[in-house]
């Protein structure tokens, strides 16, 4: 029979008719009977969710119902659920097609028997005990594969941590047993040998710190048992330097002379010389520009210096450092710096210029000390009233002080740069005696905290206080800047800067801070997140200083987060409470929180 080429173009018109006519779109795909993990787990298992908006053929479309409830069932197992009961309905008729896939869960497995044990040497290893001892799913457990998946890397990570390099599975085994609805566990690692820490090579292209000066920060001996701790304790330190833009450790357990394994040190040198500069407003010192240059790195010794200039129009700062690394004790430096102040404001008329010269030293990986002695030469405005309760004209003092201090700081925080669980704090004592470089005895106790909470996951409350007290005779025979004020960005906000405090008024009619022998304050504050980036912030502050009595004044606020890659930017409004008539003030900061 010989067909014409008309008959032919009909029968294919026909032939895909036919397939359109029975082709179909998957509309929707909807889950019931599970808690949101199993649903979603299934859901990312299920090809008809992958089909979702196609258009597939009858016969494409059955095979998908088909295997939707082995996929559903496949998909439970990791969850200790292996006897479900799985009903897959579609909606009848022609048009769009929905399909619901009906679960109930059954009766879990659960873990039976466990065997979860390391031999040879690290049988011994106490922390490997307790890791043991934590294994989970345990006996009695649902088995959920992705806990039992989670211990079981945990603890091989462990054992590489703990220098057991040659550790392996000797036995690795999960049995169900689906009529009993239980599980046993056969897990053994063969640990081998535990390695020990060989020699370090530091390795800098191009070189710009000497070999001996980064080997001080090697703190263990070679022949010390491994720990890959030791290694990130090293990391931090080289970090912290600011020497180098990359750091790359390597163990070479490969290359191990007997048990003692090598480790390279790779460096690659940072940028020498930073520049910084910068416009800034404040209501109390005027508009003004910051200029900044450091270098991170002199000479092969490491000595850094820094050079920054702080112009404004009432409140200048010119600041000069120079550090020299002092790795033989603890982290740290010898620092020497020389400022040069002169601030003009509403609330103080003051210059000054102070030498410090300071040891800081890393305690543990939370606590940092810092001792300096200060040298301090400076020229304020001393204003008084009258007999009479008129003002006298204000005359200008002169003093010299010459004292130690000692500074605690500490820390503790699950992120520097935005912590949702976080304690720090810090503490300062410093005094001087009349005679012994100084014009007058004095003594200070300042200590501040703060105290971060998440609560939820787009809220956190933050807690802050602080409280110093000065003993010393006549608060006057001290400079402005050894005695304490309030208000301010992290002070008092609704109030400027040091306008917290016992005032005056001078001749002129304004309204001069004299500075106080204590202060308290205290600040509670809720920031609430909309999404991973921009949040509001509602806070309360309160506090006082004072020679005598405190006179309390509380602002109160609200203000925009942004979350920076260098930390929080806060803008804030806020008004003091005690003068319905006061201006509003305003503050722009940004940073790391710690």
């Amino acid at each position: 029979m010989r067909l014409t080429f008309a008959a032919l173009a009909t029968a294919v018109l026909m032939l895909t008719a036919t397939g359109a006519s029975q082709a179909a779109q998957v509309a929707r795909v909807d889950v019931v009977g599970l808690d949101e993990a199993m649903t979603e787990n299934v859901r990312v298992s299920l090809s008809l969710v992958d089909a979702i908006g196609d258009e597939v053929s009858a016969r494409r479309l059955a095979y998908l119902v088909r295997e939707a409830e082995d996929e559903t069932r496949e998909a439970l197992e990791p969850f200790g659920y292996y006897d479900p009961t799985i009903t897959v309905e579609r909606t009848p008729g022609e048009g769009p097609v929905s399909v619901t896939v009906s679960v109930q869960p059954g009766t879990p497995v659960r873990v039976r028997r466990t065997d979860v044990a390391i031999l040879g040497e690290g049988a011994r290893d106490r922390y490997l005990r307790e890791e043991l001892a934590g294994f989970e799913p345990q006996q009695g457990d649902v088995l959920d594969h992705p806990t039992y998946e989670a211990s079981k890397i945990r603890i091989t990570r462990r054992l590489a941590e703990r220098g057991y390099f040659d550790a392996d599975f000797a036995s690795r085994r999960v049995e169900v047993t689906r009529a009993e609805n239980a599980a046993d566990i056969d897990l053994v690692w063969e640990s081998g040998v535990r390695y020990d820490m060989g020699a370090v090579t530091f390795q800098q292209d191009p070189r710009i710190i000497r070999p001996q000066l980064l080997e001080q920060l090697v703190y263990w001996d070679t022949g010390s048992y491994y720990h890959q701790g030791k290694l990130d304790r090293l990391r931090k330190s080289l970090s912290r330097l600011d020497y180098f833009a990359s750091i790359d450790i390597q163990p070479h357990p490969d290359q191990a002379q007997g048990t003692l394994v090598p480790v390279t040190v790779s460096l690659t040198p940072a940028k020498r010389s930073i520049y910084t500069a910068g416009l800034s407003y404040g209501t109390d010192s005027g508009a003004g520009v910051r200029l900044g240059l450091e270098r991170r790195y002199l000479n092969e010794r490491g000595h850094k210096a820094l050079a920054q200039l702080d112009y404004a129009q009432q409140r200048k700062t010119l600041t000069l450092q120079y550090r020299i690394p002092a790795f033989a004790w603890l982290d740290g430096w010898y620092t020497l710096s020389a400022q040069a102040a002169d601030e003009q404001t509403d609330y103080i008329d003051s210059r000054r210029v102070e030498l410090v010269a300071s040891r800081s030293g890393e305690i543990n990986d939370h606590l940092t000390a810092v001792a300096s002695l200060h040298a301090l030469r400076e020229r304020w405005d001393f204003i008084e009233e009258s007999d009479a309760g008129t003002v006298i004209e204000p005359d200008y003092r002169y003093a010299t002080f010459t004292y130690p201090s000692l500074r605690a700081e500490y820390v503790d925080a699950d992120n520097l740069l935005f912590p949702r669980d976080a304690l720090a704090g810090d503490l300062e004592l410093r005094g001087g005696v009349e005679g012994a470089g100084s014009d007058a005895s004095f003594a200070q106790a300042r200590a501040s905290t703060r105290w971060y909470r998440g609560l939820g996951e787009r809220n956190r409350l933050i807690v802050r206080g602080e409280v110093g007290r000065t003993f010393s005779g006549e608060i006057f025979e001290i400079p402005p800047s050894l005695r304490y004020f309030a208000g301010g960005d992290r002070s008092i906000r609704g109030y400027a800067w040091r306008e917290v405090g016992p005032r005056i008024t001078g001749v002129d009619g304004e309204r001069y801070g004299l500075g106080a022998r204590n202060v308290v304050t205290a600040s509670v504050e809720i920031e609430h997140y909309f999404n991973d980036t921009w949040g509001a912030a509602g806070f309360v502050d309160s506090g006082s200083a004072f020679n005598d009595t405190p006179d309390w004044r509380t602002g109160v606020g609200v203000g925009v987060r942004w979350r920076s890659p260098v930390g929080p930017l806060r803008l804030d409004v806020a008004h003091g409470l005690d003068d319905p008539d006061a201006d509003f003030q305003l503050y722009l900061s940004i940073g790391a929180d710690l």
